[in-house]
């Protein structure tokens, strides 16, 4: 609605943005807050974070190989666990987000960890690159060796990162939708660009930071290596404060959180197992997952007063939970093949001729921007679109978790491949001298999975009942 057409109080009305306030806690106007003002800001920060995140987790196989004197068989299995739960934590971190925190102190919380990662990964290899001389002067393998010390800290650091990845990444996004109203038609179709412009900023980071990061860690060293994403994590987090005063916070409901409304659905059910639901409440409820109907009885502890009775809206939003269930555990195979672009697929990449010029040749790392990215999106619209709408935080860490739990069973299964093809002094499948490993039987190993998994997923997509 255009100012022009405002002609009584009665009018300004509609134009406050019901049930959003300011960072004070007071009523805001749509016309002065949130939109692509505030959601630009947030776009920045995700574009910077990106930037910062896949500046450590793209090459990092090269670092615990290179500078730390790992196997390969044990560096990519470390990667994997890293990987794995760095994409598990922001199950935690939305779901502190959405039952306490709120999004924008869990965005200030996780970005100050992020950086004291970062900031901790900077130190040491600046540390390790002034004492390479000392090195370089004594040809005994020892004092070429890293500290204990070094690789302790050198960890710690890395989980740091993951921790503040963890509660960054579920929040940033959920926060940038909050923007815009969608009770608002125009700030509707707005929201849709948003997700847009999400995509593409994290393609930019992402991309960006594997042409100009990797080439530096590759060809200068890991101290400005580390640095530079450390730099953007920092100046993500002044310019996301910047924004503060344009952002809209939604109100917090007065209804119970809901991960205990959807929980109590599933205590209930159990409770009631044994008694017979009325007609009428089988006829209202869907017909999958019939046993969850029985949250709909009352029993001795709960009453109507208390407020603690499932509601049909409970049980159906458990029932959504369940729905993606299956669609989540078929996409796993797919998640392992997906952990292996920042392992072997870069330690594959680094033994190729990648001279350009004589002076220009591309890092293994940067390879990865060939890589497939299409599901990655697919997996995040979905789970996010069939999410019940008060757990939109968690519903983007869900797609997440994907790819955590397959970055461990990649773990895993490479682990069990190296103990099972290295017995009587055999080269293993992970050999670090490729030419004499095995990464082809590897590969059909994989494709065979994924031929199952993509069976699997089809029977089960096929009886999914979408959620409108």
């Amino acid at each position: 609605m255009a100012i022009s057409e405002l002609s009584t109080t009665e009018t300004l009305l509609p134009e406050n943005t019901i049930g959003f306030v300011d960072h004070q806690g007071r009523p805001i106007d749509r016309l002065n807050s949130g939109g692509w003002r505030a959601a630009s800001f947030i776009i920045g920060v995700e574009v910077a974070e990106r930037f910062a995140y896949y500046g450590i987790s793209s090459n990092l196989i090269t670092y615990l190989t290179g500078q730390l004197g790992e196997s390969t068989a044990t560096a990519a299995a470390a990667v994997n666990v890293w990987s794995g739960t760095a994409s598990l934590l922001p199950l935690l971190g939305a779901f502190l987000a959405d039952s306490c925190l709120g999004r924008f102190r869990t965005i200030v919380v996780a970005s100050l960890i992020y950086i004291l990662g970062l900031s901790m990964m900077t130190l040491l290899a600046l540390i390790t690159l002034l004492s390479s001389s000392d090195c370089q002067n004594n040809n005994t393998a020892k004092s070429c060796s890293p500290h204990h010390f070094q690789i302790i800290v050198f960890i710690f650091s890395l989980y740091l990162v993951a921790i503040g990845q963890g509660g960054h990444k579920p929040c940033t996004q959920a926060f940038g939708a909050d923007q815009f109203d969608a009770q608002n038609p125009q700030e509707r179709r707005a929201k849709s660009s948003f997700f847009n412009w999400w995509y593409f900023g994290i393609s930019f980071g992402a991309n960006s930071t594997i042409l100009v990061v990797i080439y530096i860690q590759d060809n200068l060293n890991w101290a400005l290596g580390f640095g530079i994403p450390c730099a953007f994590m920092v100046a993500a987090l002044v310019l996301f404060l910047l924004g503060t005063k344009t952002y809209r916070f939604s109100v917090k409901s007065k209804q119970r959180n809901p991960f205990a409304r959807i929980g109590r659905v599933f205590v209930v059910a159990i409770k009631t197992r044994k008694a017979t639901l009325a007609s009428e409440d089988e006829a209202q409820s869907s017909q999958q997952f019939k046993f969850l109907n029985k949250a709909l009885l009352a029993t001795p502890d709960v009453s109507l007063e208390d407020g603690k009775l499932c509601t049909l809206e409970d049980v159906e939003e458990a029932k959504a939970l369940l729905r993606l269930i299956p669609i989540w555990a078929t996409c796993l195979v797919y998640a392992i093949v997906f952990a292996q672009y920042t392992t072997f697929f870069t330690k594959q990449g680094a033994t190729m001729d990648r001279t350009i010029t004589r002076s220009i040749k591309i890092p293994a790392a940067s390879l990865q921007l060939f890589i497939d990215v299409f599901t990655i999106v697919g997996l995040q619209e979905f789970f996010y679109d069939q999410i019940p709408k008060e757990l939109k935080s968690f519903g983007l860490s869900i797609y997440m978790s994907v790819l955590g739990v397959g970055g461990f069973l990649s773990s895993i299964l490479v682990s069990i491949i190296n103990e099972a093809t290295s017995r009587d002094g055999r080269d293993s499948w992970f050999a670090d001298n490729l030419n004499r490993a095995h990464l082809d039987y590897f590969y059909w190993l994989l494709a065979a999975l994924s031929a199952g998994g993509l069976l699997a997923f089809l029977y089960f997509a096929k009886s999914y009942n979408r959620e409108n």
